[in-house]
């Protein structure tokens, strides 16, 4: 008897590998996003972690790109259905960037330069499973998919990779962001097809 995932279809010609409940492949990469697309200085861009205590600790694009970097593949899943195998990205862990924050905070509100804010509970943030990325495919991110960078949580919905990534606050309780306000899950686990907030 084999179990079948509630609106899980492949679409015919697709990769037999497994993709998450509703999901199907795209070999482009569609831009989806609630705003113009922001342009950034690099002389301007700061990135800023911000604990619940109000201590920064804050990156220039100069400092930021002499951190350690890692080349990393991963897939992506989008909220409204497309997926995209074996993506090819270049950032910095936030596991080296909370190297120096000493923090007993459990949520995160990520907060974008052109207004955007998404939220996150801290342990999806760290243990290999984050990024703030600057390249992709080999090149420098592109403004229109969230150039010069964007946060990457691949094992969650990809509304939760905010573009254009400008801070971190940690905070000791939950706060919603953009979506989430609107009606998006709070979490967006693409594995447990959580969409919509009650899903």
């Amino acid at each position: 008897m084999s179990i079948v995932n509630k609106g899980f279809r492949r679409r015919s010609g697709e990769s037999a590998r497994e993709l998450p409940p509703g999901q199907h492949l795209t070999a482009d990469f569609p831009v989806l996003q609630a705003g113009p697309t922001p342009r950034i200085d690099l002389d301007d861009w700061r990135f800023t972690i911000r604990d619940e205590l109000g201590a920064e600790h804050s990156w220039s694009w100069a400092q930021f790109k002499l951190l350690p970097s890692e080349r990393l593949t991963v897939d992506i899943h989008c909220v409204t259905t497309w997926s995209k195998l074996d993506t090819e990205w270049e950032g910095v862990s936030l596991d080296s960037l909370f190297e120096s924050t000493d923090t007993a905070a459990e949520f995160a509100l990520i907060r974008s330069y052109g207004g955007y804010s998404t939220n996150l509970p801290l342990r999806d943030l760290r243990g290999g499973r984050a990024w703030i990325v600057h390249g992709y495919q080999g090149a420098p991110l592109s403004p229109v998919h969230g150039g010069p960078a964007r946060l990457l949580v691949p094992h969650l919905y990809f509304w939760k990779s905010a573009k254009w990534v400008r801070s971190i606050e940690l905070r000791g309780s939950d706060s919603p962001g953009f979506w989430e306000r609107l009606g998006y899950h709070n979490y967006g686990d693409p594995w447990r097809e959580q969409r919509y907030a009650g899903d």
